[in-house]
C-alpha cells in the first residue's frame, strides 16, 4: 500500500515536472526564433518575410549629397503691374491722417473704380532716334531729386571800359528738357540803379543741346568809376521756351552781382540754371497734402487731407468746398479728378486718397496742381487758391516733391500755402 502511494507521487510529480520543462522549452524557442527574425530583418531589411509585426510595404530611401536648404517662412510681397491705360483712380476714405502711411498695395488694388468727377486726356508719344524701345524696362531705374539735371548755360563774360560796355558771349546750353517742337531764346537782363536794361538772343529751335555762339551787350555807367566793383547791380540770365501756342515759360535762371564781374571775365563759365521762383503773393489759405510713390506699381497716390485759413470773404454765401486735382505733364494734361464737397466747415478735412499712374520715368517732367473750389450756387465754382508741386516749381512744392523722390514708398506729409 505504502508502495503504491509513493509511485503514485512520483508519477504526479514527474508529470508536472514535464509539464514545466516542455513550456519552458517552448518558450525559449519562440524566444529564439524571434531574436534570429529582429536580426534579420536589421542586417538585411529586402529578405525579411512578411509578419504579424512586419508590414508588407517596403520603402527605398535614396541618398543625396545636396544640402538641404530650410524653407523660407517670409512671403514675398504681391507686385501689381500697371494697366495699360494712362491713369486710374482710387479714392480711399480715411478716418485719421495716420491710416494713409498703413495702406497696403492690396487695398490700393481693390479701390480701381472711376467716378464722375474725373478727366482722361490723351499722352502723346514722343519719337526719339537715339532711344532703343523698352528703354525703361532694361534700366529700371528710379528717379531720385539727385539725378534730376538741370539747364546748364555756358557764356563768358568781357568788359570795354573805353565804351562802357559789357559783352556776354552766349555759347550754349544743355540738359534742356521739352516737348518737340519748341523754340527758345536766352535773356539777359541787367539792373543798375533802379534802371533795368534787357537784350535777348535769337529764337532758335529747342534740343537737349543748342548752340547759339551771339553776345548780349549792355551799356554800363562808368563815369567816375574804374572798374565795375563799386557798381551796385545785378545781372540775371534766362532761358525762355516759346511752345507751337506762343506761351512763354521759363526754363532756368541765373544771377550774379556786378561786383563780381571781375572774376569772372575772360573765363569759360558753366552755371545750372535753377527753376524760377514763385512770385511773392499774400497767401489765401494753406492746404495739407501727403504724396506717395510706388515704384513696383508706378503710381502716384496723392493724399488731400485738410485746409485751413481759407478767405472768409468768399465764403458769406455758401461754403461747399472741394479740391481738383490736375495731373500734367510738361504742358500737357493728363487727368483730372475733384474731391468730394464738404459744406459749412471753414477748415474742410476730406482725408481723400487719388491714385494715378505715372511711369518713373515720366516723374521729371510731371507736375500735380491742386486748386480749392467753393460751390457758391448751383453751377457756380469760385476757386480760392492753387497750389503747384513738381521739379518746376519752387518753395514747398518743389521741397515736397523731392522729399517725395528720395523716399519712396514712404508717406510724405507737409502745408502747402494757397496763391490766386
Amino acid at each position: 500500500m505504502l508502495v503504491s502511494a509513493t509511485a503514485l507521487l512520483g508519477a504526479t510529480l514527474g508529470t508536472v515536472s514535464g509539464l514545466l520543462t516542455l513550456c519552458g522549452l517552448s518558450l525559449l524557442c519562440k524566444s529564439c526564433k524571434k531574436g534570429k527574425l529582429e536580426r534579420g530583418d536589421e542586417t538585411d531589411p529586402e529578405k525579411a518575410k512578411p509578419s504579424i509585426l512586419h508590414t508588407l510595404t517596403q520603402f527605398s530611401v535614396q541618398k543625396s549629397t545636396e544640402p538641404i536648404q530650410p524653407q523660407a517662412s517670409l512671403k514675398f510681397p504681391k507686385i501689381y503691374c500697371p494697366k495699360p491705360c494712362v491713369t486710374s483712380q482710387e479714392v480711399i476714405n480715411y478716418k485719421e491722417h495716420g491710416a494713409a502711411s498703413d495702406m497696403s498695395a492690396a487695398e490700393v488694388d481693390t479701390c480701381n473704380q472711376a467716378t464722375d468727377h474725373e478727366e482722361v486726356f490723351s499722352l502723346p508719344r514722343q519719337a526719339s532716334a537715339d532711344e532703343t524701345p523698352c528703354t525703361s524696362e532694361q534700366t529700371g531705374a528710379m528717379t531720385t531729386s539727385s539725378s534730376i539735371l538741370y539747364p546748364k548755360l555756358h557764356f563768358s563774360i568781357s568788359l570795354h571800359k573805353e565804351n562802357g560796355e559789357l559783352h556776354i558771349s552766349i555759347v550754349e546750353a544743355e540738359n534742356i528738357s521739352v516737348e518737340a517742337g519748341c523754340e527758345g531764346y536766352i535773356s539777359g537782363c541787367v539792373s543798375v540803379s533802379e534802371e533795368q536794361k534787357h537784350a535777348h538772343t535769337a529764337v532758335h529751335k529747342l534740343a537737349a543741346h543748342v548752340q547759339w555762339g551771339e553776345e548780349l551787350v549792355f551799356a554800363l555807367p562808368m563815369e567816375g568809376t574804374e572798374d565795375t566793383d563799386s557798381l551796385d547791380g545785378e545781372v540775371a540770365l534766362s532761358l525762355h521756351c516759346c511752345d507751337r501756342f506762343s506761351h512763354n515759360s521759363t526754363l532756368g535762371t541765373m544771377r550774379f552781382k556786378l561786383a563780381d564781374i571781375s572774376m569772372m571775365l575772360d573765363a569759360d563759365c558753366w552755371v545750372d540754371l535753377q527753376p524760377p521762383k514763385q512770385e511773392v503773393a499774400s497767401s489765401s489759405g494753406e492746404l495739407l497734402l501727403s504724396l506717395s510713390y510706388l515704384p513696383a506699381a508706378n503710381r502716384l497716390g496723392v493724399v488731400v487731407m485738410k485746409a485751413r485759413g481759407l478767405q472768409s470773404d468768399k465764403l458769406k454765401d455758401n461754403i461747399d468746398l472741394s479740391v481738383k486735382l490736375t495731373l500734367k505733364h510738361q504742358n500737357a494734361k493728363l487727368k483730372k479728378k475733384q474731391t468730394r464737397r464738404v459744406k459749412h466747415k471753414m477748415n474742410p478735412v476730406w482725408n481723400e486718397m487719388m491714385m494715378l499712374e505715372l511711369p518713373s520715368e515720366l516723374l521729371a517732367k510731371s507736375s500735380v496742381e491742386l486748386e480749392v473750389l467753393n460751390l457758391a450756387s448751383p453751377g457756380t465754382l469760385l476757386p480760392l487758391g492753387r497750389c503747384m508741386l513738381g521739379l518746376h516749381t519752387s518753395g514747398t512744392g518743389l521741397q515736397h516733391w523731392k522729399q517725395m523722390l528720395d523716399n519712396p514708398r514712404k508717406q510724405i506729409a507737409m502745408w502747402h500755402p494757397l496763391y490766386t
